[in-house]
């Protein structure tokens, strides 16, 4: 049996975070002399190792934010270097696949991922996703041609990108777990969190700044940071981690899984896109067949992890309470708030910044600049609750941190399309305080419930189940827009069309157009009148109303109606996610700990929890010390005494 650890007592130590120095000194002596492996080995020995795996995760979660960002604000400078039209018949794909291809292959990887690293050891293969994704930045900055040609190989090295991805985020909470301890792995998430958050705000404004130059500067964004991180990965972190012997890699169970989700995902994908006379492809043979084989294939896996010897999903591990209930809490949240981003550029870009003015080549920076309130939300936001839920646990601040989004939805959906700034940029605020209050102790709430050994793995699952989520949402909340465009927007464009001077055949065949190639083209910042009226009716047109049609604002004024009417049932959706999401994250009980964490504070009690694998040898020691400390022989939890000659963190020994 699993034994648990409760949270540590708020007043367990007076220097909890051990930047005293008699705190440290006072750790120092407890511990002895150095032993092999210890710190005194490594480089940089003089500095705590916390901080030194705190900078490096930092780097690579930074990296991986602005990656995201930094091509999908300038997406539209990108296919116009291309020279790729994506919304010309049959040249969609090349869009949809250039924003979903790295999430993809990143959600497919990560169980994986962390399987292989839980084997091979996480330093070294987070190290490897660092210089794989910059490989893949590389390879990015150096397409060659224009095209259908470019747009694939375009395709290709986002996907050499998420491989390397896949390996940096299975690995960095897992590490970052190893290294610190239970009452500061809260404070060291929500620093981690600042990164991604820090990312994607230089993403926007970065890639904003870069596409006006050239197109290419958008990949090498990240090539700096990858490069640094690389070689600072490979000087300074080393294996805290124990690796047991004779592991094998579930060979099928990885097949069944990365061929189902891969599956599921392009079904849910194209789902999106038109077909036949529908306005979306829920009907098509094709999306119906490859969801139906992907719930299979992963049916099946499950099947058959439960009677593997060696598998890469444990699912053992669901019996923990803190680790279902955390998971499925982040799950629901991001299946509330991944899609978010993207519309909300959507609207800003391709809406309401033209109505205001702004012309389509420099919506892409404003619209990150409007965007500001959401990140500076987080900033505050992620830290804080981080560092106060190692003192009362994350279900209070997890749970608020999800209520906060709810209001913060329910008050987005009674904006008008053309709304005004301050309660707009008031929302983004409630939004980034709700996401910061809710990420940082949620990871750290699943990670410290699990054995050590199983870190890697742990951290894969979690990673996964956000990112599924995330590219979910997008499905969802484009399902969802689109559906409201189909029901008034045909209506909405003729009519303008008409009263404009357009001829009525001419009228209706514009009205027909795919509301997701409507969607698609404010995102881009296009105006499809320019090339859905035929010239010569253009050219016979009055002057003034060539100017009325062509104009900036002409489109994203007629679009502005439905895609709000859409864009609130969507946000009503999110409204009941994120309840649900709170439900979870209230159900996971007061926070415990795996026993195996050594240095797991507070009073120990012993709890029912799921057996794991009965090929884990309950001998072998799960991971190395806790930065810097020293591994050594465990003792029993000391008497009580002052506060100056405990151990940061240690914790008071209970009844």
């Amino acid at each position: 049996m699993e034994r648990l650890v409760r949270a540590p007592d708020p007043e367990a130590s007076a220097e909890p975070w051990g930047f005293a120095t008699s705190g440290r000194q006072a750790l120092a002596s407890s511990l002895g002399p150095p032993q092999p492996g210890s710190s005194a080995e490594r480089r940089f020995a003089g500095v705590d190792y916390r901080w030194i795996a705190l900078s490096n995760t930092t780097l690579g979660i930074l990296m991986a934010g602005l990656n995201g960002s930094v091509v999908m604000i300038a997406l539209p400078a990108i296919f116009r270097g291309l020279g790729v039209d994506p919304l010309a018949p049959g040249e969609s794909d090349f869009l949809l696949w250039s924003l979903m291809s790295y999430s993809l292959v990143t959600a497919v990887l990560l169980v994986s991922a962390g399987r292989i690293s839980d084997m091979f050891g996480r330093v070294r293969l987070y190290n490897a996703g660092f210089a794989i994704f910059t490989v893949g930045s590389v390879l990015c900055f150096l397409i060659q041609g224009q095209g259908d040609g470019a747009a694939v190989q375009l395709i290709v090295f986002r996907v050499v990108q998420g491989i390397g991805g896949a390996f940096l985020m299975a690995n960095s909470a897992a590490i970052l777990t190893d290294a610190f301890p239970p009452n500061q792995r809260g404070f060291a998430m929500g620093m981690n969190q600042i990164g991604l958050i820090a990312g994607t705000f230089l993403g926007f404004l970065v890639g904003g700044v870069l596409a006006t130059v050239d197109w290419r500067l958008v990949f090498l964004a990240s090539v700096p940071i990858g490069l640094a991180g690389t070689v600072w990965a490979y000087l300074v972190l080393h294996e805290t981690a124990t690796i047991r012997a004779h592991q094998r890699l579930d060979v099928p169970g990885n097949a069944l899984f990365a061929v189902g989700l891969t599956l599921l995902l392009i079904g849910f994908t194209y789902a999106i896109q038109p077909y036949g006379g529908d306005s979306m492809g829920w009907s098509s043979p094709w999306v119906i067949g490859e969801l139906s084989a992907g719930a299979i294939l992963l049916a099946a896996f499950l099947w058959y992890e439960r009677r593997a010897p060696d598998p890469m999903f444990r699912l053992e591990l669901f019996g923990i309470r803190m680790f279902s209930a955390g998971n499925a809490a982040g799950f629901l949240s991001s299946l509330a708030r991944g899609g978010l981003q993207f519309i909300l550029i959507v609207w800003l870009q391709g809406i309401w910044l033209p109505l205001h003015g702004y012309r389509f080549e420099d919506a892409p920076l404003w619209a990150a600049i409007y965007m500001v309130p959401m990140t500076a939300g987080f900033l505050a936001a992620g830290p804080i609750s981080g560092r106060l839920s190692d003192r009362y646990g994350a279900r209070y601040f997890s749970t608020g941190g999800m209520l906060l989004g709810a209001v913060a939805f329910v008050g987005l959906m009674g904006l008008p399309a053309d709304f005004e700034y301050p309660p707009f940029a008031l929302l983004l605020v409630l939004l980034g305080l709700g996401m910061g209050a809710f990420a940082s102790p949620n990871t750290a709430s699943i990670m410290s419930s699990v054995p050590a050994e199983h870190r890697g793995a742990s951290s894969g699952m979690r990673a996964t189940f956000q990112n599924v989520a995330t590219s979910l949402s997008m499905t969802l909340i484009m399902t969802l827009v689109v559906g409201g465009l189909a029901s008034s927007l045909p209506a909405a464009l003729s009519a303008r069309l008409l009263a404009v001077g357009t001829p009525p055949d001419v009228a209706a065949r514009v009205a027909a157009m795919p509301p997701i190639g409507a969607l698609f083209a404010a995102f881009l910042g296009y105006n499809p009148m320019s090339t859905l009226i035929p010239p010569a009716t253009l050219a016979g047109l009055p002057a003034t109303t060539q100017a009325t049609l062509l104009g900036s604002s002409f489109f994203p004024g007629i679009l502005a109606g439905p895609f709000v009417d859409g864009l609130r049932l969507a946000f009503a959706v999110c409204v009941g996610l994120s309840l649900l999401a709170a439900a979870a994250s209230w159900l996971r009980g007061q926070q415990t700990y795996a026993s195996d964490d050594a240095s797991a504070p507070g009073r120990v009690r012993a709890a029912a929890t799921p057996r794991l694998s009965a090929r884990t040898p309950a001998n072998v020691p799960a991971s190395g010390p806790a930065p810097g400390n020293v591994p050594g022989p465990a003792k029993p939890p000391a008497r009580p005494g002052p506060a100056s000659a405990r151990a940061p963190g240690s914790g008071r020994a209970g009844p």
